[in-house]
């Protein structure tokens, strides 16, 4: 435990160095696109104070003055599979947004999908010696919730204050200078295998760039696709992937619970592939222009020519219904659902005062989606896009940018977590954990 708190030390420290220097990269390693943003940081205090316990001090405005994308290559299931493939489209990425910045980058910031995130909701309790609350007794709090035991192979990548509460005072953002005899505070607790953020800072160090931060696509999906209110009362982000599904669930503007499911676009390309029988860049083809999931009155007439180079004729004039089309694509799609609607269900969504979804990500622009998702997932659906950030180009603005604005939002006003306290490394007992949501039922 005491290593990853100073690797995440670590990279908070160079995180903090490439906004003192002004510019710092986005770096968003998708299964399906490899998306770099160059940011220039403005100074300080400019935006709202963050609404996190705040001892990050220097919140940060910033505009983006670098963009790029290419396709990714080497990542499956939101992780690295081939290292040398995608050390090359991190740097082709990379480099086109330098150009286009016109400076050079040292650091960058990551998000990923992968590595099966699992959530835990941790609490803890002490008595405060003085009466008022301070820094160290918030350290002190959070050394006093019970860690679990999440087996070897894996790591916590964030470890967020979610409540905080003195004298059954629950609900409390900030309980410093506040009075009372004892403190108590929420902790939600994301693992995610190890092996999978090792991969990705190798790679990123092969590229001659140091990683000044990791997130999960998840949690940042979130921040960029669910306005204030949501955050707030409580909803669900969908972030629809290439390789994977991400899901993350905000309460009290805190994310609360994480997961993915291992399926995503691709897999509804590959069964059109395989269906109709055609080469895999004509079946995104086809999805992206003609395909859906809800069918009409008018898709047994609507005709869409395969085409092809064969040499064999008749195979090559081949034509198919758009009604064909959506019933290969409608069974995946309705599985990427149900197996989400089966994680929510798991971290106790129902419970929320508010359950509004949010579909985002490059998948979620499948026609008709909204209206089967509000069925399987029986609640409030819309689809969601990433909130508008200074310079961002058109090209970057729908919903298949949300990770890469959220780590923009996340790199700038990042919440505080576990390791940006000097909390005692004494006291980590393991034992097993109550579920991700249960402390909001207790306190809402």
């Amino acid at each position: 435990m005491t290593d990853l708190y100073e690797n995440q030390r670590a990279m908070r420290r160079m995180r903090k160095q490439a906004m003192d220097r002004g510019v710092i990269a986005i770096l968003d390693v998708g299964s399906s696109k490899i998306a770099c943003l160059v940011l220039r940081f403005d100074g300080p205090d400019r935006f709202r104070e963050s609404d996190g316990v705040g001892s990050l001090a220097g919140q940060s405005s910033f505009r983006v003055i670098g963009a790029a994308t290419t396709r990714s290559r080497g990542v499956s299931f939101g992780e690295i599979d081939t290292m040398q493939e995608t050390e090359r489209a991190i740097r082709t990425a990379v480099q086109a947004a330098q150009k286009m910045a016109g400076v050079r980058v040292d650091h960058v910031i990551a998000a990923f999908a992968g590595a099966r995130p699992r959530s835990y909701g941790l609490d803890g309790q002490v008595d405060l010696a003085d009466s008022v609350v301070t820094e160290a007794d918030v350290a002190r709090v959070m050394a006093s919730c019970v860690v679990p035991d999440f087996g070897a192979g894996r790591e916590a990548l964030h470890a967020h204050p979610v409540n905080f509460a003195i004298d059954h005072r629950s609900g409390l953002i900030d309980p410093r200078g506040q009075i009372g005899n004892s403190l108590a505070a929420d902790m939600h607790l994301l693992t995610v295998e190890t092996q999978a953020i090792q991969n990705l800072l190798y790679c990123i160090k092969r590229c001659d760039l140091e990683l000044a931060g990791v997130a999960s696509s998840a949690y940042v999906s979130g921040l960029s696709a669910l306005v204030e209110d949501e955050q707030e009362l409580g909803a669900a982000c969908i972030d629809l992937g290439g390789g994977a599904t991400t899901l993350s669930v905000f309460i009290k503007k805190h994310m609360i619970y994480a997961d993915s499911v291992r399926i995503g676009g691709h897999h509804v390309t590959r069964d059109i592939s395989q269906g109709l029988q055609v080469h895999p860049s004509k079946a995104e083809s086809i999805k992206t222009r003609h395909g859906g999931v809800v069918a009409t009155g008018m898709d047994d007439r609507d005709m869409i020519p395969l085409g092809g180079d064969t040499g064999d004729w008749e195979h090559d004039q081949r034509s198919v219904s758009r009604s064909e089309v959506i019933g290969i694509m409608r069974p995946r799609v309705e599985e990427i659902l149900e197996e989400v609607r089966a994680r929510l269900d798991a971290a106790g969504f129902d419970h929320l005062p508010a359950q509004q979804i949010v579909l985002t990500g490059g998948g979620s622009q499948i026609l008709g989606l909204d209206e089967l998702a509000s069925r399987i997932l029986g609640q409030q659906v819309r689809l969601g896009r990433p909130l508008r950030v200074q310079g961002l180009p058109q090209a970057a603005t729908g919903p298949a940018f949300s990770a890469a604005v959220g780590l923009c939002l996340y790199s700038a006003h990042p919440q505080d977590e576990w390791w940006d306290f000097d909390i005692p490394a004494d006291t980590y007992p393991a034992r097993s954990l109550k579920r991700a949501v249960k402390w909001f039922r207790d306190n809402w």
